[in-house]
């Protein structure tokens, strides 16, 4: 496993990293929350390999992190009460669930219609996305049904030899993923909470919002 460390990454490290992700491959980096698995989400073959890489099944659809609001546009319908949480809350740890656009395939969606889109405060995560031009993945780095990783050691204790790329970010502050909030349906509902709050939400959304039974 080839190990980047972002606080000394030359430019020649990071061409060889967009070069490894242009060619279909799969990387661990970090992002401001957790640790995730990157990938061209234009490139199916990568998506599905990321399947393998945690042993889970395609029944999940994939997160991905888009560097502004145009990006997104160009992925998902974004509504106005999209386009309001996004101006207050992104870059940050909100995961908006957003209706995909027919070009976004089936492997990111798992077959719901909806895709799951943020826009992360962490410099390395942003600087690989402008310079891809398109979303990159960003599901946990870990096996399926583990816990999300906060540290590069954490990440090769669960996915040694599953990885042929790792940036290390350092320690990640944030103990879990980010907020998840689904905008498919009226009123949104809250997946996951995370950072972003409940109440934090309800009151940007004037108390338009619910709860799944699972969000925590």
């Amino acid at each position: 496993m080839q190990i980047f460390d972002v606080a000394n990454l030359s430019d020649d490290d990071f061409s060889q990293i967009l070069s490894f992700l242009r060619a279909g491959g799969v990387i661990g980096f970090p992002t401001d929350t957790a640790y995730g698995l990157g990938a061209d989400a234009s490139n199916e073959s990568a998506v599905h390999r990321i399947f393998e890489i945690k042993g889970r099944s395609g029944a999940k659809p994939i997160l991905l992190l888009v560097d502004s609001v145009d990006m997104a546009v160009r992925i998902a319908r974004v509504s106005r009460v999209a386009r309001t949480l996004a101006g207050r809350l992104w870059p940050g740890p909100l995961t908006m669930v957003l209706p995909a656009s027919n070009a976004v395939s089936e492997a990111l969606t798992a077959g719901t219609g909806g895709i799951g889109l943020r826009w992360p405060a962490s410099p390395f995560a942003n600087r690989l996305v402008r310079a891809l031009g398109r979303p990159v993945t960003a599901t946990s780095a870990n096996r399926s049904g583990m816990p999300a990783a906060t540290s590069v050691d954490e990440v090769r204790a669960q996915l040694e030899g599953q990885l042929e790329m790792l940036v290390d970010g350092g320690r990640l502050p944030a103990p879990a993923g980010s907020t998840v909030l689904d905008l498919t349906r009226e009123p949104p509902v809250l997946l996951r909470e995370g950072p972003v709050s409940f109440q934090r939400l309800s009151e940007l959304l004037g108390g338009k919002i619910l709860r799944s039974e699972d969000s925590g």
